[in-house]
């Protein structure tokens, strides 16, 4: 599963979340901390993982 990147404008603190891609279209997240759904998704690297060798 995904791993996203979050920040809440309420209590301004960052977070991640894993969650399906699913969940996430569905917008099944909050703040862990205020359990308030006004987030903003940050902007995150990424790694792919591939059977070629370069």
């Amino acid at each position: 599963m995904p791993t996203y990147e979050f920040y809440c404008e309420n209590c301004k603190k960052g977070f991640e979340v894993v969650i399906s891609i699913s969940d996430y279209e569905k917008r099944k997240y909050s703040c862990p901390k205020c359990k308030r759904k006004k987030v903003k998704q940050q902007v995150s690297t990424f790694q792919a993982v591939t059977s070629k060798k370069s």
